[in-house]
């Protein structure tokens, strides 16, 4: 039977990832199409053993009556709660993942104003007219200048921090019955309590199928031991794990690493003039019109809102690619926090709510559902999220030329990229190692 049932198996498998990764298919129809298609290999070898290679037509008579039938029990409904409940929360992780690299990507090829390019020209490359190609620029009037060309950047700082935050609660959150990887592992049981508990109520069944179907032509010659093998309850072995490593783990890791950036936005700009850019302090550096022992103008905050003062760079207000960026974080840390998850089983419809995402995705569920002990639920409407993350932006990236130094230059205005790629390719890095996990 096991050979027989490879189809549905993979079928099954196939359409748990394809929901994680976005499909909207339905946890309820796809696991009742598992059993639908268990019940004929179930009633052919255990229940009505030595019949002949039964027809097409008649299997799918057995097929189609499965679920009136009802010869697994309450198990399918089982699985459908159980099931769903972990694939929900890792499908809004990996959907979140996918944002927050679509965010490294663009702020990664953000493109600077005109006012930017000329401070950084100016910054960078002004000193050089006059040979003084070591002078680098001070620490002040740097900060000025990269403050106010990352002034739109550091407005993402604070929904940053919240998306990583919000990001590691759920990792936190994602075990027992809401861990993916435990709950597939052990999904051998429920089909093992399924096959027997047909297998009890096999006399019944064979019953009932006739009514509905008819009867099926006997193997002739069939031999007792035949029927006494088919009387042994068929028992599905747990599958050997080849290594202590685990999903659960490798996101754990993963969130460690994530950490460790979570004031990547908000402090960039201080980490490039510090550790790249800037002269060091008692050093004589470059001010903008000359070399000189300190800078005397005033220097600025981070963000939009404290540039207005800014000596060196006129910021005029966020940038609208930006802008969409936050919108974005603000709507996914919105979804990972539970204050737009819909309730567990009716996820077409966007329903203001409150508590975390795996409370929200718990449902209501009584004893008949079998969820005392097992935390599982029942999954009534089909299942969708496609509506949860907004569609991607389609950003057209400008190419630019690179110098040894790590600045970019390019002819229709002066650009640069300092040495924060290391830093933002082991960002993406990181995650794209998880994404490879599903």
């Amino acid at each position: 039977m096991a050979a027989e049932a490879t189809a549905p198996v993979r079928e099954l498998f196939t359409d748990v990832g394809l929901f994680v990764l976005g499909s909207e298919v339905s946890i309820e129809e796809f696991i009742n199409r598992f059993f639908d298609s268990l019940f004929p290999l179930v009633y052919n070898h255990l229940i009505n053993p030595g019949l002949t290679d039964i027809a097409l037509d008649y299997a799918e008579c057995t097929r189609m009556a499965r679920r009136d039938l009802n010869p697994f029990g309450n198990i399918p409904k089982l699985a459908v709660g159980q099931i769903g409940r972990s694939l929900l929360p890792s499908r809004v992780f990996l959907q979140a993942l996918n944002l927050g690299i679509e965010v490294i990507n663009t702020t990664d090829h953000l493109q600077y104003t005109k006012e930017c390019n000329r401070a950084l020209l100016k910054m960078q490359y002004c000193p050089h007219c006059q040979s003084l190609t070591q002078s680098k620029p001070c620490m002040g009037y740097c900060l000025n200048v990269v403050r106010g060309c990352l002034a739109s950047m550091a407005e993402i700082d604070a929904h940053w921090r919240e998306y990583i935050k919000s990001l590691e609660e759920l990792s936190n959150g994602m075990h027992g019955t809401h861990d993916i990887e435990q709950v597939l592992l052990n999904l051998h049981s429920l089909v093992n309590d399924a096959v027997m508990y047909a297998q009890i109520n096999g006399p019944k069944l064979s019953v009932q199928v006739n009514k509905a179907c008819g009867h099926p032509n006997r193997k002739p010659g069939s031999s007792g031991d035949q029927l006494e093998d088919s009387k042994r309850y068929l028992t599905l072995k747990a599958p050997q794990q080849e290594s202590e490593e685990t999903l659960a783990s490798r996101r754990k890791e993963f969130i460690n690493s994530l950490r460790l950036y979570r004031t990547f936005y908000g402090g960039l700009a201080d980490q490039l003039c510090v550790s790249e850019l800037a002269a060091a302090d008692g050093v004589s550096c470059w001010n903008g019109a000359d070399v000189v022992k300190s800078y005397t103008l005033r220097v600025v905050g981070n963000g939009i809102n404290a540039q207005s003062g800014n000596p060196e760079v006129k910021v005029k207000g966020t940038d609208p690619v930006i802008n969409q960026i936050i919108d974005k974080l603000k709507h996914v840390n919105q979804l990972l926090q539970g204050k737009s998850i819909p309730k567990y089983g009716s996820l077409d419809m966007i329903e203001t709510g409150s508590g975390d995402l795996l409370d929200q995705i718990s449902g209501d569920c009584d004893d008949e559902d079998g969820c005392a002990g097992s935390g599982s639920g029942e999954v009534k409407t089909e299942t969708k999220i496609s509506k949860w993350i907004p569609d991607k932006m389609n950003i057209d990236i400008k190419r630019t030329q690179q110098t040894e130094d790590g600045e970019i230059l390019d002819t229709s205005g002066t650009e640069i990229t300092v040495k924060t790629n290391l830093v933002t390719f082991n960002l993406i890095n990181v995650a794209t190692l998880l994404l490879s996990l599903w």
